[in-house]
C-alpha cells in the first residue's frame, strides 16, 4: 500500500511539474504623458507584452479605475512567443490638473490581475474672454 501511495504522489507531482501555463511579460507597466492640453483630446498609450510561457494567453477582461479611461486589448489568444497589447486612452476634457489612473488586466496567466498605470498633468484650455 505504501508503494502505491508513493507512486500516486510521484505521478501527481510530475503532472504538476510539466503543466503548461502562459506568462505575460510587459515591456513597461507605467507611462507618464507629461503635460497634455485639455483641448487636444484623448491621450493614448499602447502597452506591449509577450507571452513567454508555453500555453496560449487569454485576456479575460481589462478594467480601468474610472470612466475617464477607455481600454482596448488583443482579443484572440496569444500563442507562446507571440505578442499582444493593451491600450489605455485618457480623456482630459473638463479634467484639468494631475491624474494617476490604473488599469487591471485579468488573464488566464495569474490569479491576480496585472496593474498598468498612466499619469500626467492636464493643462486647462485657455479661458474665453467675456
Amino acid at each position: 500500500m505504501k508503494r502505491l501511495s508513493i507512486l500516486f504522489l510521484g505521478l501527481i507531482m510530475s503532472v504538476a511539474f510539466f503543466a503548461q501555463s502562459p506568462v505575460m511579460v510587459f515591456e513597461k507597466t507605467s507611462h507618464d504623458f507629461g503635460k497634455i492640453k485639455e483641448q487636444d483630446g484623448l491621450a493614448s498609450k499602447k502597452f506591449e507584452f509577450t507571452n513567454t510561457g508555453d500555453a496560449p494567453l487569454i485576456i479575460n477582461r481589462v478594467q480601468a479605475s474610472c470612466g475617464c479611461t477607455a481600454t482596448s486589448w488583443t482579443k484572440e489568444p496569444i500563442l507562446p512567443g507571440k505578442s499582444g497589447s493593451v491600450t489605455a486612452s485618457y480623456n482630459p476634457l473638463n479634467r484639468p490638473g494631475s491624474f494617476i489612473k490604473s488599469i487591471s488586466v485579468y488573464t488566464n496567466a495569474a490569479s491576480k490581475p496585472v496593474q498598468l498605470t498612466i499619469k500626467g498633468d492636464v493643462i486647462p484650455k485657455p479661458a474665453v474672454p467675456q
